[in-house]
């Protein structure tokens, strides 16, 4: 019998975040039922994104005021580690673990870091310069939409050596947004989309300069023209 653990077929780092990821929740989800951090544990959370959310409001005071301290700056990356609620974490999770697998066997570690989390600067960057509301931004969605960006163009590669339509790669994305625009038609709408889009293109971008041999065919492709 195969007693192997499930969680030695997930790549080591889409592993390390979703358990970076889950710990951070249970601490929190923990606070907030009253097992940890007595009655001050409760506001834990909403601390955290005091603390380390990204808001549009980040890109004015470092750009706009230029105070490039350290407060400032991690908010790019911070964000992605805090979530709404459990339910908010259990589908970043559930999505982070889904793909990591699928673009962690086909890129290496430092590709896969460059894509997540350069598609979660990214999409925190646009969504500050370009945000109608100063809303938080929470959570791991625009890196993992940075992976969906990566899914879709391996799955591009693939339909193309199959002899198919090559734009049904995109039907993931399409589900994605279709999905996104009738939540927020009954729950109504918040600027979040931008940096999850923005995520999305970051990575679909990145993942053929970071595959393998992808920089050498890039930089030849320059020289010829």
């Amino acid at each position: 019998m195969d007693n192997q653990s499930p969680f030695n077929a997930i790549p080591p780092v889409p592993l390390a975040l979703v358990l970076l990821i889950a710990g951070v929740e249970l601490v929190f989800s923990a606070a907030e039922s009253g097992f940890v951090g007595g009655p001050s544990g409760i506001g834990w959370r909403a601390g955290a994104m005091q603390d380390y959310a990204f808001a549009p409001a980040v890109v004015e005071q470092v750009f706009g005021a230029g105070d490039f301290g350290v407060d400032m700056l991690r908010r790019f990356v911070s964000y992605i580690f805090i979530h709404y609620s459990f339910t908010h974490t259990l589908w970043a999770c559930v999505l982070l673990l889904a793909l990591g697998k699928f673009v962690g066997e086909a890129y290496r570690p430092v590709p896969f870091v460059i894509l997540f989390f350069g598609s979660a600067i990214f999409g925190a960057l646009v969504y500050g310069l370009f945000s109608p509301r100063n809303v938080g931004l929470v959570g791991a969605y625009p890196g993992i939409y940075g992976l969906i960006g990566a899914y879709t163009y391996m799955m591009w590669l693939t339909l193309g050596r199959m002899g198919e339509n090559q734009y049904r790669a995109f039907t993931l994305i399409g589900i994605l947004m279709g999905l996104m625009l009738v939540w927020s038609m009954i729950f109504g709408a918040t600027p979040i989309w931008i940096a999850e889009a923005t995520g999305f293109v970051i990575g679909l971008a990145l993942a053929p300069l970071v595959a393998p041999g992808g920089w050498q065919q890039f930089l030849s492709r320059v020289r010829q023209r």
